[in-house]
C-alpha cells in the first residue's frame, strides 16, 4: 500500500520551493527536473490557477548504490516531491519510497529506501 508524507508549511507557496531546494542541496540532493504543473496545462490551453510543482530529485551517490542492489529500482527514481498552496501556504507531499520498494521483494533494499525516505523528511521538516 503506498503510503505518503506530507508536511504543511507556515510559509507561502513561492517561498516553501525556494527553501526546499535548498535544504535539498544540502543534503546532496539535486534537483534534476521542476515542472510547474500549470504552466504545462497552460501550454495546451487548459487554465488552473493553482500553484503546483513537482520536484525530481536525486542522490547521486545513492541512487547509484540502489541500482546496485537491484537495477529495478530505477523505475523509482528519481523520488518525486510535490510542493503546492493550500489556503495560501505551501504544502510539501512525498510518496514514501519505503512505501514503493517493497513491490521489488529484495530484503537487502528495504533498509535503503528507509535511510532515504528519512532523509527527505529531515529535509522537509527543515522547511
Amino acid at each position: 500500500m503506498i503510503q505518503e508524507y506530507s508536511k504543511t508549511t507556515s510559509l507561502s507557496y513561492e517561498k516553501t520551493l525556494e527553501i526546499l531546494k535548498e535544504r535539498l542541496m544540502e543534503e546532496k540532493f539535486g534537483v534534476l527536473i521542476a515542472i510547474d504543473l500549470p504552466q504545462k496545462f497552460k501550454e495546451k490551453g487548459l487554465e488552473s490557477t493553482e500553484k503546483f510543482t513537482i520536484l525530481e530529485v536525486c542522490n547521486p551517490f545513492e541512487a547509484f548504490k540502489a541500482v546496485g542492489f537491484d537495477p529495478k529500482v530505477a523505475y523509482f527514481l528519481p523520488c518525486k516531491l510535490i510542493v503546492r498552496e493550500k489556503n495560501d501556504i505551501g504544502v510539501i507531499e512525498m510518496i514514501r519510497p519505503s512505501s514503493m520498494i517493497v513491490e521489488l521483494q529484495n530484503p537487502s533494499l528495504n533498509e535503503f529506501a528507509l535511510d532515504i525516505e528519512h532523509t527527505l523528511i529531515r529535509v522537509i521538516e527543515k522547511v
